[in-house]
């Protein structure tokens, strides 16, 4: 049984029953409730909602651009993922000037009579094309700052101002260094990652929504790598009667010892478009440390603070409550073992027996 979504389409009335209306940055408005959770046990299917149809290709995309490190959206539209195109088009529009030369020139007839030309910003459209042709624009108006991906891969770096910079600390690696941890310290309590570096929130395009995660492993039970045993296609021809035979056997054969959750907290929620996409972001990046570390994925918490849905949103979250789910997919992870976890591309993992109801048009406000 699909509980995920059923979990999901009881915020949703949730938030629509007690939600209260506030204002926001972007002028649409809201109902909002703070301080809800939703958890997911790995085993009963990957988290990708089936009461709406996903964008898959996105979320994986987005996730392995935030491991490289990257945080310029050419990697993404490059890859044709668009989800962050309007907050990088916003900030094109509030810091260009008039008279560059990033703006679109036309001819122009004065009142005079007199010809000349006329400076217009590029429309979003154009300025995706930009992007995804002129590297240099790209480069200047192509990226975010220091988002998700700077604070995941390189925290803190430090260099001097000007052209050329040069490197005086260079930042921290906090995805490698969890990794890391969780081979030699997998029952430590800092094993996090923090996306909010308030020493930088006002560099960034966006300050982060989902803005910190810490995962937790256990030992498994004899009895529960038998069962992972079990499922593989190793021989069970003679197989050991005592328990200490068993686990020599499970050793062999790197049988997981351990399971591993992960837990990431959001200050702000677009409930609608936003959480779906979420959750199964952070169930694959649960996946990938998993198969990291050789560990078994076990349970995905998310905690919200403001969780929230657009005034705009209202009658596609209803037409959702309608819909019955279907059983939630599995993923499998097709790589080679000599990948680190940064070099994975999109066909890496594959979706088994998805099923999912139509798309839902759902505006989303920037």
């Amino acid at each position: 049984m699909n509980k995920l979504d059923k979990k999901y389409q009881e915020l949703l009335q949730d938030i629509l029953d007690n939600g209260i209306h506030k204002m926001d940055r972007t002028g649409t408005g809201t109902i909002s409730v703070f301080g809800r959770q939703i958890r997911h046990k790995m085993s009963e299917g990957f988290p990708l909602l089936t009461t709406k149809k996903m964008y898959w290709k996105g979320i994986v995309t987005e996730l392995l651009w935030f491991l490289r490190g990257d945080t310029n959206i050419k990697y993404l539209v490059d890859n044709d993922c668009h989800i962050w195109d309007g907050d990088a088009y916003q900030a094109y529009l509030k810091k260009r000037t008039t008279a560059n030369k990033d703006n679109v020139r036309e001819p122009h007839t004065l009142a005079n009579g007199m010809t000349g030309q006329i400076s217009r910003a590029f429309t979003k459209e154009e300025f995706i094309n930009k992007i995804k042709t002129d590297d240099e624009f790209a480069n200047k108006w192509g990226d975010l700052g220091p988002v998700y991906g700077k604070q995941w891969r390189n925290w803190g770096e430090w260099s001097t101002i000007g052209e050329p910079k040069k490197i005086i600390k260079p930042g921290i690696d906090q995805i490698a260094n969890l990794i890391r941890d969780l081979r030699t310290n997998p029952d430590s309590r800092r094993l996090m990652v923090s996306a909010w570096n308030v020493g930088e929130l006002d560099q960034m395009t966006l300050p982060p929504c989902h803005y910190g995660f810490q995962v937790y492993t256990r030992e498994l039970r004899s009895q529960e790598r038998k069962n992972l045993y079990d499922k593989t296609d190793f021989s069970k021809d003679i197989f050991p009667t005592d328990e200490n035979g068993w686990n020599k056997l499970f050793n062999d054969y790197n049988i997981p010892t351990r399971t591993i959750s992960l837990m990431f907290n959001m200050r702000s929620n677009d409930v609608p478009l936003g959480l779906p996409f979420n959750l199964a972001s952070y169930g694959l990046l649960l996946q990938i440390l998993a198969k990291e570390v050789n560990m078994v994925s076990d349970e995905l918490i998310v905690n919200l603070g403001d969780a929230h849905i657009y005034l705009n949103q209202i009658d596609g979250v209803k037409e959702q409550l309608t819909r019955e789910p279907y059983e939630l997919p599995k993923l499998v992870m097709v790589t080679n073992p000599k990948l680190k976890f940064d070099e994975y591309v999109y066909d890496n993992f594959k979706l088994v027996n998805y099923q999912s109801h139509p798309t839902i048009k759902i505006p989303l406000s920037n």
